[in-house]
Formats: structure tokens, sequence, C-alpha cells
């Protein structure tokens, strides 16, 4: 296979300083839901918003400046527009998904009429002996597994229904549950067998599916862990900002500020610790270390915070201390 060569076209910043009004439709859906408005409201509201900034530059004005001018055909200049092209990309793209929503609605349906989503939560509980750890990883196996089969929207909508109760019997928040169960529903797109962004991305690159599969794991595996954050202590939910604007003006600031830089340190332990490279390549002792750490930072309480934190610095001062071989420190470079 011969190499692929990449042409660039322009910089990121000069793209970013001339078409900087695309990223306002994208913080446009976060303030309209913080306003007030459903999720629903937010969106299409930022479609306007996204509508009304395109005609900030003639090139990606999605009427043309000619059809305001009284330049040539109207009708030409509407049904030939980016506007009606994105109407038409829309109008196709919805199929798959409108497809995909109908069949699991279908399946929520069953599962809320026959009862099973309500028996399922006891089950998984029962098996869990109470426990909300257990449950949290049982939650995740189950979610896990469906989204090997349907894709995330789906697997989110039933799994909503079926697994989130657990989670909400045992004391969780709803916004936090339902974050654990979208987590996961994301995830399974990377994780194997099926893993479908790895195998996409190995027939683009000409990779090999499997080798490709297992690395992204490799790289993604401590993002599987943040979930449990916000799911095992009323602590951990500052990752989502309490899940209201109404709980974030109560909120402790400081706790959200714990909870968050302690997450991403432990998110690092745990990447060091799986692809065995810190300030250096570790050591199985350091590596091990790494990670512990960051199986304990994961855990939002103060005692496993310390431990997490204090088995870091031992591993970066071993690290830092252990002096290599000029030949070993070229090898590792190469």
């Amino acid at each position: 296979m011969g190499d692929t060569a990449f042409e660039q076209v322009d910089t990121v910043w000069n793209l970013t300083r001339k078409y900087w009004f695309h990223f306002l439709s994208l913080v446009s859906i976060v303030f309209f839901m913080m306003w007030g408005y459903s999720p629903v409201l937010s969106v299409f509201y930022a479609t306007l918003v996204s509508l009304a900034t395109s005609f900030l530059r003639p090139d990606t004005s999605l009427l043309s400046y000619d059809l305001f001018r009284g330049r040539g055909s109207w009708v030409k200049n509407l049904f030939g527009s980016p506007l009606v092209k994105a109407m038409e990309g829309g109008s196709i793209g919805v199929l798959n998904v409108a497809a995909t929503c109908a069949g699991a609605g279908i399946i929520v349906g069953v599962v809320t009429l026959t009862g099973l989503g309500l028996k399922f939560s006891s089950i998984v509980i029962d098996y869990a002996g109470g426990s909300l750890l257990l449950t949290a990883i049982f939650t995740s196996l189950v979610v896990w597994i469906v989204g090997l089969a349907v894709p995330v929207t789906a697997s989110y909508i039933i799994c909503a229904v079926i697994a989130a109760p657990a989670l909400i019997k045992l004391g969780v928040p709803d916004f936090a549950a339902h974050m654990f169960i979208f987590y996961y529903a994301v995830l399974s797109e990377v994780s194997p067998p099926t893993a479908l962004s790895p195998f996409a991305a190995a027939a683009i690159t000409g990779g090999d599916p499997y080798k490709t599969t297992l690395q992204c794991w490799k790289y993604t595996v401590p993002a599987f862990l943040v979930p449990f954050m916000f799911v095992l202590d009323p602590s951990g939910q500052g990752l989502l900002l309490m899940g209201s604007t109404k709980a974030l003006a109560s909120a402790n600031w400081w706790s959200i500020a714990e909870v968050t830089v302690t997450a991403a340190i432990g998110v690092a332990a745990l990447a060091a610790g799986f692809q065995g490279w810190a300030l250096k390549q570790t050591t199985m002792v350091e590596r091990t270390m790494l990670l512990v750490a960051g199986f304990a930072l994961v855990y939002p309480t103060m005692l496993a915070d310390l431990v997490g934190i204090g088995l870091v610095l031992a591993a970066l001062a071993l690290q830092y201390l252990r002096h290599e071989p000029a030949s070993a420190h070229q090898e590792s470079l190469k």
C-alpha cells in the first residue's frame, strides 16, 4: 500500500479566524438550555442561529447574496442554494435515524407494557446484593452488550428504560443515571468485538481492523471508568455541574473543582499505566502504581483520592530519580 499524502489547505488559526461564527451554534445550544428551553427547542433555535450566522460571509451563506440583490434567476438562486442542499441532506440522513428510533420505540413500548423494565431492575439489584458498585458494573455491561448490535441513539433509548431504573432505585439522581447510560452507549462504538468506529477507521486507512480496535480500546479504557465517578458518590456529580443551573447556583464550587482535578489526574494515571509511559517508559512497578492510583482516584472519596495522589507522586518520583543508560534513552526515542 502506498503512502497517503495530505495537502494542508490552510492553518487552523486562519480557518478559526475566518469561520469563528460556526462555533456559535454549539455554544447557543448550551445557552438556550440554561435559559430554560427544552433540549428540542434549544437545538431548533441553535439551527436558526446557524442559519443567521451563515450570512456573515458570502462563501458560507446558505442563500446566495445574488438572491437579495436581484441578480440572475431567483428560481436558480433558491433551488440551487446550499440551504436546499442542506435540507435535502438532512431529509435523507434522518431516514436512517427515524427507522432506528422507530424500531427502538417498539422495543421500549414492549418493555414498558410488559413490566420487563422494572423486573430487570429488580433482577440486577438482587444479583448485586444491593451494592451500588456491582449494580453500576452490571448496568455498564448491559449497555455495552446492547450497544454492540444497535446505534448509539437506539442503545440509549432501550437501556434508559431497562437499566436506568436500577441505578435510580439505589439513590442515583436521574440525570447522573441517564448520563451513565448515555456515556456507555457512546463507548460501545469503540468496544470489541464489533467496534464500529475503529473498523471504519481501519477501512479508510487500510489498517488491520482488529489491531486498530485493540489500540483504540487501550486509549479509551480510562474513559470507561469516568462514569463511575458521578454514580458511586454524590460528590462526583460535580463533574456534571449538578444537572441543572438551579442546583449549580447553590453548589459547593470547591467540591466541583476538587472532583474535576482528581478525575483528570486519575484519567492521566490510567492512561500512563495502560500505555506504559509517563515522564519516561514505565517499569512494571511504576505501571502497577499508576493503574492502582487511577482506579483509586476514580472512586470519589477523600481516602481513595489521598491514596491515588500519593501513588501518582511516588511513581513520578521513581521515574524522575531513575537514570537510564544513554543507549536505552536513544532507543526509546526511535
